[in-house]
């Protein structure tokens, strides 16, 4: 797909891999509407981006997939893409994980997550096809101890796209799922330990890593479907 002045979504813009892609896409020509709950964050990367609008909002409210749409056609009369990225990670074993903030992520990686793909799925087949990107994780298709709650939230969004892939053949609705190994992020900042240093993964990936891996799913000709795309930093063996 060319990608010049199409519009694109992307949710979780004002940090780690959301920053990246909305940079990667900008490059490419790209108009944008990005989303985060830090006001200042989305106003220095809108005056980065030049022409990209916001929405400062908590994407796991329920009115929010539409506003998003809303503001797309607004300020540029069309959505091709939406980069479904928002999300945050909660690790721990049975006796000292804190059940509050794995419902906290729930909401957030799966519930709201869902509500941005379906919005979007009606809109894109309503104005005749679109892309969706869901940022997913190795850990949608390989569980290990202790992320089993985080991992469960990544194979929910694995299992609808996929169900979704199949449904949505042949409409010019087109879902992906981006598979990221470890990623240097702030999503991490309050672990005591960086995974990268626990795990002994050096160096690990970084948001633009990830970001030029989506731009390449986005730019494969029409006929041409991504279902999913794992990538992993070279010291990363599971």
């Amino acid at each position: 797909m060319e990608l010049r002045d199409k519009v694109a979504i992307v949710t979780g813009a004002t940090s780690g891999i959301g920053r990246a892609v909305a940079i990667n896409l900008h490059q490419a020509g790209m108009k944008l509407v990005l989303t985060g709950r830090r006001t200042n964050r989305l106003n220095e990367l809108s005056e980065t981006l030049g022409q990209a609008a916001y929405l400062v909002g908590d994407i796991v409210e329920p009115d929010v997939p539409k506003q998003l749409i809303r503001t797309a056609q607004s300020h540029f009369n069309r959505c091709d893409v939406i980069i479904n990225n928002a999300g945050m990670i909660e690790v721990g074993e049975v006796p000292d994980i804190d059940i509050e903030k794995v419902c906290a992520m729930v909401r957030l990686n799966t519930e709201a997550a869902f509500r941005v793909i379906f919005t979007s799925c009606k809109y894109f087949l309503d104005n005749g096809g679109g892309h969706i990107i869901n940022t997913s994780s190795v850990l949608g298709s390989r569980v290990r101890q202790p992320f089993g709650a985080y991992a469960g939230t990544k194979a929910a969004i694995e299992a609808l796209s996929e169900a979704l892939r199949l449904e949505l053949a042949g409409t010019g609705v087109a879902i992906s799922c981006i598979q990221p190994g470890l990623v240097m992020s702030e999503i991490y900042d309050d672990w005591p330990v960086h995974p990268s240093k626990a795990r002994g993964i050096d160096p690990p990936l970084q948001p633009e890593d990830i970001a030029r891996c989506i731009r390449f799913i986005l730019e494969q000709p029409a006929h041409v479907r991504v279902p999913r795309l794992m990538v992993l930093p070279e010291s990363q063996v599971t």
